[in-house]
């Protein structure tokens, strides 16, 4: 190929001034009258074209192929009914179709199944960036339409941008939208969840506005079902009834008439939300001033969970010193407000070397039974007061109270040691140093001989195996029992000290109901790739099988494996996201493996309407292929690139005609010699014609 070009000595505008400077001059002379101002005038134009460089290029040239870029939507969304062969059908026809087509080439992307959901618009975008812009001729995409990254997508496009929608005019499909759930709540406090139905697509006449029922199951197995109607919120009222996990299962039944709806993945949702305390209300109420009363207080006071309210009784009732009740009491012991009128308000309530004086009226100690029995707790850390008639275990109070003193104080030092229950209840279990037979811990200088009763859990022990911690559950609540008010002997480091923190803050946390502390309990976590790890924690030196049911009511049975003393463990990978529930023995949970209803199938009606603005920048178009698939033709950009004819839909890509230079030649039109010759020469007829004027004149005078 052979054009003209221009290789300048001096800029345009300098080119440009000498030109008008020689037609200036030009026209002078031809107002003066001289017959050589063509030939001037010819002169100055041939030398400012001689400075502009005029030369041929001699180029070799190949023409660029065209590339089609088709995106194919392979999701999992568009595994739903009927889509799959839509999809196939209609990428192998265009295929087919641009092959065909002279000096086109097809670049084939795939955008697969992502924890994000459907990333088309950072497919569309990355594909056009990997291409050069002068040979794109088109973009097809057959996809549903559903994607998550809408904010990729480019705004515009070098030529017509194509949508290809599966599924079919009568789909429809009804899914439950979680609009607010709370991740964390109080415990006993309500918190909101808010939910609504809603229908898309081409809902059928009998089930328009038809309310459906909503099933609510909690963990604990308790179902609830409400008659919900499409497009009203509903508030739920969800009462947290333990700390950690507490899963809400949220279902809807199957429409009962109509044609059938697309999928029921949207139908559930699996929530979680983690029950937390405010406060740890505690009440410490210490007998009597003595070594080990600082231990509690100062464990108590070091948890930034914990509220604590402490009373010291200085001075018993019986004691009668003459000093005025007035400059003893810091303040008043407000007896009847705490175990009668607000007893309710602690979670846990310490008698510290408490010694039954008559300062709490029988009726008190009726209460603070009933208080246990209603889902408190009480702690008794006892001294030698615990085996006198003044003990609480002689008071209403001793029905609750897992162990009663034979009346024996044993004032021999003994080192604390774990029972064999002791190594699996999550108290005392993996205590620092309790290890090996012999725990190194420093020893205890007296305790009270306790005798358990039937059905508690002795924890702890005596080097000559007599009880030492007694746990038991009472109805709803729980008492712990400590036989020695020696544990401070730990915290001043007597002997190498021990574990009193930790023991002291487990004991509490326990009365406390700390799910981490339950003795039997069945825990749950979900790591990558689906995989679930069970743990059982049980005091029972073997449990049986767990049983695992899928969302599809499908059930499968795994060996749990000891893992420590009173650990069982199983892993499972679960087949696909949804809600499982695991059953051993007694024990049930609910857990949400992924989503409950993956994002992928959030919305599944086929829509065009996040894509059609980009179709409609590029002259493109959105169409159905249940229309059938589009013909493949190719129209001068600008033009209309979609519409219809007899035989049906068509879309059409604009061939770019792009190019590529494989040689350059540059030849001047004349060498600098020549430029100067016609100068000159045209410089010199100006002259000639002007001298022979001159010397005609001459001879007629």
């Amino acid at each position: 190929m052979t054009r003209l070009v221009f290789d300048l000595a001096l800029p345009w505008w300098v080119i440009g001034a000498l030109a008008l400077l020689a037609l200036l001059a030009a026209g002078y002379a031809l107002a003066r009258g001289l017959r050589g101002w063509a030939w001037r005038g010819a002169a100055g134009l041939v030398a400012a074209l001689a400075l502009a460089g005029p030369a041929l290029e001699r180029a070799e040239r190949q023409g660029l192929s065209d590339i089609v870029i088709l995106v194919e939507d392979r999701s999992a969304s568009q595994t739903l009914p009927g889509r799959t062969a839509q999809i196939d059908g209609a990428t192998e026809s265009l295929a087919r179709a641009v092959e065909a087509l002279p000096g086109t080439e097809l670049r084939r992307v795939t955008v697969g199944n992502d924890d994000e959901g459907t990333l088309l618009g950072s497919a569309i975008t990355e594909a056009l960036a990997a291409e050069p812009e002068a040979r794109v001729a088109g973009v097809i995409a057959v996809t549903d339409g559903r994607l998550h990254d809408a904010g990729s997508l480019p705004a515009d496009a070098p030529a017509p941008v194509h949508v290809l929608l599966t599924g079919e005019p009568q789909d429809w499909d009804r899914r439950l939208v979680v609009e607010e759930a709370p991740a964390y709540a109080l415990i006993g406090e309500p918190a909101t969840v808010r939910v609504r139905v809603e229908d898309q697509g081409a809902v059928p006449p009998e089930m328009e506005g038809r309310p459906a029922a909503l099933r609510i199951t909690r963990d604990s197995g308790e179902e609830q079902v409400v008659a919900l109607p499409p497009g009203v919120p509903l508030d739920l009222p969800v009462t947290v009834e333990h700390g950690g996990a507490n899963v809400l299962a949220l279902a809807l039944d199957p429409p009962e008439a109509g044609a059938p709806q697309l999928t029921d993945r949207n139908d559930a949702a699996a929530l979680t939300i983690t029950g937390v305390r405010d406060r740890l209300r505690v009440l410490l109420v210490s007998g009597e001033p003595h070594a080990g009363e600082r231990t509690w207080r100062n464990l108590l006071k070091s948890d930034a969970a914990v509220e604590l309210i402490h009373f010291t009784i200085l001075r018993p009732p019986d004691k009668m010193d003459g000093v005025p009740v007035d400059e003893m009491a810091l303040i008043a012991f407000p007896t009847r407000e705490l175990f009668m009128e607000r007893i309710g308000d602690f979670d846990l309530i310490i008698f510290d070397r408490y010694r039954e004086r008559g300062i709490l009226p029988p009726e008190y100690f009726d209460n603070i039974r009933r208080y246990v029995e209603d889902g408190g707790a009480i702690l008794i850390a006892g001294g030698p007061e615990m085996a006198t008639v003044e003990g609480l275990t002689l008071t209403a109070l001793g029905d609750v109270i897992p162990a009663r003193p034979t009346g024996r104080i044993v004032s021999e030092p003994f080192t604390p040691a774990l029972t064999e229950a002791g190594r699996r209840h999550p108290i005392t279990a993996g205590l620092p140093g309790a290890g090996v037979e012999t725990p190194e811990w420093g020893r205890w200088l007296r305790r009270v001989e306790l005798e358990p009763e039937p059905g508690a859990q002795v924890v702890m022990e005596a080097g000559d195996g007599a009880p030492l911690l007694v746990l038991s559950r009472e109805e709803e609540g729980r008492v712990a029992v400590l036989g020695s008010d020696q544990v401070w002997l730990w915290a001043r480091g007597f002997e190498g000290g021990g574990p009193q923190l930790e023991l002291l803050r487990r004991i509490a946390h326990w009365s406390m109901s700390e799910p981490d502390l339950e003795e039997e309990a069945l825990r749950a976590t979900v790591g990558p790739g689906l995989a679930l790890t069970v743990i059982r924690q049980t005091l029972a030196g073997e449990v049986g099988p767990l049983g695992i049911t899928g969302p599809d009511g499908g059930r499968v049975e795994l060996e749990m494996r000891p893992a420590g003393p009173g650990h069982f463990t199983a892993s499972w990978t679960a087949p696909g996201p949804g809600l499982y529930r695991l059953t051993q023995g007694e024990r049930t949970r609910l857990i949400a493996v992924g989503p409950a209803a993956p994002r992928e199938f959030e919305e599944t009606v086929a829509d065009g309407a996040a894509l059609a603005p980009l179709a409609e920048a590029t002259r493109g178009a959105v169409l159905h292929l249940s229309e059938g698939v589009p013909d493949l033709r190719s129209v001068r950009p600008g033009r209309p690139a979609a519409g219809q004819s007899v035989t049906g839909p068509w879309i059409a890509i604009t061939p770019r005609g792009a190019e590529t230079v494989s040689g350059r030649n540059l030849e001047p039109l004349l060498p600098d010699w020549g430029w100067l010759a016609l100068i000159a020469g045209l410089a010199l007829g100006g002259w000639l014609v002007e001298g022979r004027r001159r010397l005609s004149g001459a001879a007629s005078r």
